[in-house]
C-alpha cells in the first residue's frame, strides 16, 4: 500500500530538514583560562549566540590554549582549522604597526581613551583581517599595564639586567630600553617561569597578578598605567557567510553585547583584582619620579621607532585619534 503525504506535511518536513542542514557547530580557541574575565565574557557570547539562534549555531570555546597554542590561533582560524579565535591584539605587530598601537606608552592611557583608539583602528584592522579572510567581531581591553617585581621598585638602575616577561614586541622593546631582558612567556606559564628563575620579572595587568596568584612570586607592583592592551575575537569569514542572514545577525548582535559587557568587566576586574593583590600582601605604589621619567623615556623612543614604521595612513589616524581628544 502506498501512503501520499499531503502538502503540509511535505512542507513541514522539509522546513525540518532545511533547518537541520542550516545548524552548525564551530569551534572557538582562546589562549586564556577559565578565570579570566576575557573567557568567561567569550563563553556568554556564545551561550547568547546559540539562545538567539535556537541551537541553529552552537560554539564551543576552548580556552586554556588547550585546543591550540596562542600563536597558531589566528593562522588556523584563517585557514578554517576552526572557526573562530580570541588573541592578544599586539601579537600580530609583525604583520602591520597598526596592531602594536594600543601598546605604546602614552597612547591610550584610560578606558575613555582606549575605547576611542579602538574605535579609531577598528576600520583599518577590519579591512586588514578582512585581506586574510577574516572578520574581527568585538575587541575587549585589560586593565592598565603595570610591573610586578620581587623588590621595591624605586630606582630605574635596577631595570639592568632584569628578566622581564614580555608577551608582546612591545613589552619586549620597552623592556630593552630600560635595559632589561625580555623573555617571552605564555601567561600560563607564568608560575613555572618565576619558580625556574626565567624570569625576575613582568609586565601585565592586576587582572593578570590576580589570576595567577602572583603573591607566590613577587611582592610588590608598581601601578605604572603604561597602555590598556585589548584581545581582539574573530571569525573566518567563510564560516560566517556559510551562516543564513538572521544567524549572522544574532552573531553580530552578541558580539555588540560581548564588547559592552567585557569593557565594563575589564572595569570591575581593575578593582576587584587590584583588591585581592593587596589583601594576599603585594604592595601596590605608583612608580616615584626617577622611575617614571625612565618610563617615559622609553616610551618615547618606541613611539618614535613606531613612526619610522608606520604608515601615512596609520600615523594620520593615530593624529586625528589624539585631536579627537
Amino acid at each position: 500500500m502506498t501512503f501520499k503525504r499531503s502538502p503540509l506535511v511535505l512542507a513541514v518536513t522539509l522546513a525540518a530538514l532545511a533547518g537541520s542542514a542550516q545548524a552548525a557547530d564551530w569551534n572557538m580557541a582562546t589562549p586564556y583560562g577559565d578565570a579570566s574575565f576575557h573567557t568567561q565574557n567569550t563563553k556568554q557570547f556564545a551561550a547568547d549566540v546559540r539562545e538567539a539562534t535556537d541551537g541553529e549555531l552552537n560554539i564551543t570555546v576552548h580556552s586554556g590554549g588547550s585546543l591550540i597554542a596562542h600563536g597558531e590561533i589566528k593562522p588556523s582560524v584563517r585557514r578554517g582549522t576552526v572557526e573562530a579565535g580570541e588573541i592578544f591584539l599586539s601579537v600580530l605587530s609583525n604583520e602591520s604597526p597598526i596592531f602594536e598601537l594600543d601598546t605604546l606608552p602614552g597612547v591610550a592611557g584610560s578606558y575613555d581613551d582606549a575605547k576611542q583608539l579602538w574605535q579609531a583602528t577598528k576600520p583599518m584592522i577590519t579591512e586588514l583581517f578582512a585581506e586574510q579572510g577574516m572578520l574581527p567581531l568585538y575587541a575587549v581591553p585589560w586593565p592598565a599595564q603595570g610591573i610586578y617585581t620581587d623588590f621595591e621598585l624605586n630606582d630605574p638602575a635596577q631595570f639592568e639586567g632584569l628578566r622581564v616577561r614580555a608577551p608582546n614586541i612591545n613589552t619586549q622593546r620597552l623592556t630593552e630600553n630600560l635595559g632589561g631582558i625580555p623573555t617571552e612567556t605564555e601567561e600560563s606559564d607564568i608560575p613555572t617561569a618565576f619558580s625556574t628563575g626565567r624570569v625576575d620579572a613582568m609586565i601585565t595587568s592586576v587582572s593578570t597578578g590576580e589570576s595567577m596568584a602572583a603573591w607566590d612570586y613577587v611582592s610588590n607592583y608598581s601601578d605604572a598605567n603604561l597602555w590598556l592592551p585589548k584581545n581582539i575575537i574573530f571569525v573566518n569569514q567563510k564560516a560566517f557567510e556559510r551562516l543564513d542572514e538572521g544567524t549572522q545577525q544574532a552573531v553580530l548582535d552578541a558580539a555588540s553585547e560581548a564588547e559592552q559587557r567585557g569593557w565594563e568587566a575589564s572595569k570591575a576586574d581593575a578593582g576587584a583584582s587590584s583588591q585581592a593583590l593587596t589583601e594576599n600582601g603585594i604592595s601596590i605604589s605608583t612608580p616615584n619620579e626617577a622611575v617614571a621619567e625612565a618610563l617615559q623615556a622609553a616610551g618615547d623612543t618606541l613611539y618614535a621607532d613606531w613612526e619610522s614604521r608606520a604608515s601615512d595612513a596609520a600615523k594620520a589616524l593615530i593624529q586625528d585619534y589624539r585631536d579627537g581628544q
